[in-house]
């Protein structure tokens, strides 16, 4: 078979079963599909799964990189260094960056809650840990150094964990309120933890 064909398969192949897990999702818990769901819904055999992902985990990551993908572009763009580089008023409290990462997440709420909920993926959750801390990083060293001019890599990875801690707790609540008034509830905490510095 040419190369360009089997290339064309194989992401029809990897479409149809991302699309399958994705609505998938919206019927039941992650933890209860299984690759037999994801291929019956498909309409691909079993080995076919296999030969693109270890598990149901593995496709739940890459199905959800498109999504993962829009709420980077917005915590990539955070920063935390309490000036006015974030564009934020500080009689409206808006922090635009921080905002648009809520908003993100409410709209697609049903998945998120599906992914990061108390029935979700671990290697999921791990795996957008990850992503989020290589995508502040740049940023954050940017503005955050020690005292001899060096970059706080450990900062990223602490910025990232208590983002995700807030959206897994905002999705578990409901998401009450706004994504503006969560965020800026939440802004002056994220600031002040990641600008503190041992005396």
């Amino acid at each position: 078979m040419p190369v360009q064909q089997s290339d064309r398969r194989s992401r029809r192949s990897r479409t149809a079963m991302e699309g399958a897990l994705l609505e998938l999702i919206g019927d039941r818990d992650l933890s209860q599909i299984s690759v037999s769901d994801v291929t019956g819904r498909a309409d691909v055999h079993r080995s076919t799964f296999y030969e693109h992902y270890t598990d149901v985990h593995d496709l739940a990551a890459s199905a959800c990189t498109e999504m993962f993908d829009q709420l980077l572009s917005a915590t990539s763009a955070l920063s935390v260094n309490g000036d006015s580089s974030e564009g934020h008023s500080s009689e409206e409290g808006s922090h635009p960056s921080l905002t648009a990462m809520f908003a993100h997440v409410a709209e697609h709420r049903a998945l998120y809650e599906a992914l990061l909920g108390a029935d979700g993926s671990a290697r999921v959750i791990n795996h957008l840990l990850q992503r989020m801390t290589e995508s502040i990083r740049p940023r954050l060293s940017a503005q955050l150094t020690d005292s001899e001019g060096g970059t706080d890599d450990s900062a990223a990875a602490f910025v990232s964990g208590a983002l995700l801690g807030a959206i897994a707790d905002w999705l578990h609540r409901g998401c009450p309120g706004t994504p503006e008034r969560f965020a800026t509830a939440i802004w002056p905490q994220l600031v002040a933890a990641t600008l503190a510095r041992p005396a």
